[in-house]
């Protein structure tokens, strides 16, 4: 008679240069550890170790995203249950001691008992290709930040030669003047500040062409991913990329859209005391995708009425105005949770400004009859805006003009 082969679980503790690995049984008890480079090759010993106590029924793996993340490629190749394991807290690890068995037998035992662990991106398509591209495009954006700042702090303790020629300029136009400038002073202070904000001027304009270029490749990866979450109302290219990125490669790792709200840091805190009940901003989650959805409120907000108009009645109903922006940021992610997981059909629109061009019209012609604003024609037309509603009345227009 065959032994049925038992069923065993696995922690790893992740570093640079190796990983450590152990295997518990299913009742807790320690079958054995090892420690093996991160290279393909270690992967796959890993892997043979691993199998070679038994069915492997899941493994926690500290750092998926970071030092576990190409281990953690690899086991899921093979077939095998990934989990991601947050690292014990300082705490613990004070009454436990800690050394790498130690650990990696701490993540084992947390995927054993807790079957409610996050699933892991799995970082193998154009979501991490789009991830790439906004690390990039955040350093430089940071670094642009800097860079005017040095400017201005510069020009603060510069001597009054060189700050009376650039005195009452917007930042773009001294951003150009600074790096078209050609120091000439005969004195050492004055020469030195010309150089150096001469210097930090082409840098920024350096980086702000780099950040352009970083946006039009993620454009089509974006629009290709997901062309329903960047024609939504208020989404452009970066916030849509990070929305992506927090969502990662398999969207349908997010259980609900409340799961969704409390990685974005918009689900509702409750914050009551005595007679008042109350909820309050969420600080935690994901702090780039808080901010993506920030930026989308901000625009509905300046450019849709009805955004206004809940704002409004979320007030009017004694809510502050922090709390309406929770209450607003928190409708967003719903509506973004939607996009990411059941994406809907975008309509085409490539048709219609070759339609209005072979009936003669002008963009200012086709406003005038809709009584809206040229700018509107032309963003449906090249859809910047989505509205399926005009974009269909419009098309009628054409087609019986």
């Amino acid at each position: 008679m065959t032994t049925p082969a038992r069923e065993v679980v696995a922690g790893v503790d992740t570093h640079a240069d190796t990983h450590h690995a152990a295997v518990i049984d299913a009742v807790g008890r320690r079958l054995g550890d090892a420690q093996l480079p991160t290279t393909t090759a270690g992967y796959a010993a890993l892997a043979a170790f691993l199998i070679s106590f038994g069915i492997v029924v899941r493994v926690g793996v500290e750092g998926t995203g970071s030092y576990g993340a190409g281990l953690s490629r690899h086991l899921r190749s093979l077939g095998m249950l990934v989990a991601e394991v947050i690292r014990p807290n300082r705490q613990l690890r004070r009454l436990q001691g800690k050394t790498d068995p130690i650990d990696a037998y701490a993540a084992a035992q947390t995927a054993l008992a807790e079957m409610d662990l996050p699933t892991p991106k799995t970082a193998d398509g154009t979501v991490e290709a789009i991830r790439q591209l906004l690390v990039a495009r955040r350093s430089a954006v940071k670094a642009r930040t800097a860079a005017i700042a040095q400017i201005k702090a510069l020009l603060v303790t510069a001597p009054e030669q060189t700050r009376a020629k650039f005195r009452g300029l917007s930042d773009d136009k001294l951003i150009d003047t600074l790096a078209r400038s050609r120091p000439s002073s005969s004195e050492a202070i004055a020469s030195a500040a010309g150089h150096a904000l001469r210097s930090l001027a082409r840098r920024h304009q350096h980086l702000g062409e780099e950040i352009t270029d970083l946006e039009a490749l993620m454009a089509p990866l974006v629009k290709a991913e997901n062309p329903a979450l960047v024609a939504a109302f208020g989404i452009h290219t970066v916030t849509a990329a990070q929305l992506l990125v927090t969502a990662g490669d398999n969207p349908d790792r997010l259980h609900s859209e409340a799961s969704f709200a409390a990685l974005c840091g918009t689900s509702p805190i409750p914050a009551s005391s005595g007679k008042t009940t109350r909820h309050r901003l969420n600080r935690g989650g994901d702090r780039q995708a808080n901010t993506a959805l920030h930026r989308i409120a901000l625009t509905r907000i300046s450019h849709d009425r009805r955004t206004r108009d809940y704002i409004a009645g979320l007030i009017a109903r004694g809510k502050g105005k922090k709390e309406a922006m929770r209450c607003l940021k928190r409708a967003i992610a719903r509506e973004v949770f939607t996009h990411l997981t059941n994406p809907a059909e975008v309509p085409t629109i490539d048709d219609l400004s070759p339609l209005r061009q072979a009936r003669g019209l002008t963009v200012a012609a086709a406003a005038a009859h809709f009584g809206v604003w040229p700018d509107k024609i032309s963003t449906i037309e090249r859809g910047a805006r989505r509205d399926d509603d005009f974009a269909n009345a419009y098309r009628q227009w054409l087609n019986a003009a």
